[in-house]
């Protein structure tokens, strides 16, 4: 088990990675109809809502600015939740909002965790 211990921070930065991708396909698909889906016009809060996915995903991908970032993704999935999903029902998996509640609490971890040593922001810190 030290092995794995020992590895907890590329886990981390693995977490950062894989979460960040799939966050920036729910961008695109606003933002572009990609992957799958309409385009929305970016003058809506749903274009805002791309738009922060789309860019700060990426920036989370990069593991830039990661504490920042990461807590404005927070705000954004607490908002989406509590705006679009709650008023639909009680409990997430009633509501469809528990991906909103997942991304909202792991952004919220990462705004605390950092990026871990796979990331731009270890870079500039050693540089």
């Amino acid at each position: 088990m030290k092995f794995l211990a020992r590895l907890a921070p590329y886990f981390l930065s693995a977490l950062r990675i894989a979460a960040a991708i799939t966050f920036i396909e729910h961008g695109t698909q606003k933002l572009f109809g990609v992957p799958t889906g309409p385009r929305v016009a970016l003058a809506s809060l749903i274009g805002l809502a791309g738009l922060v996915e789309t860019f700060g995903g990426a920036l989370m991908l990069l593991g830039a600015l990661t504490r920042p970032v990461a807590f404005v993704l927070a705000g954004e999935m607490a908002y989406a939740y509590f705006t679009v999903h709650a008023p639909q029902g009680r409990w997430p998996i009633q509501n469809q909002g528990e991906l909103a509640v997942l991304y909202c609490f792991l952004w919220l971890y990462f705004s605390a965790a950092g990026a871990g040593p796979i990331s731009l922001d270890r870079a500039m810190r050693r540089a």
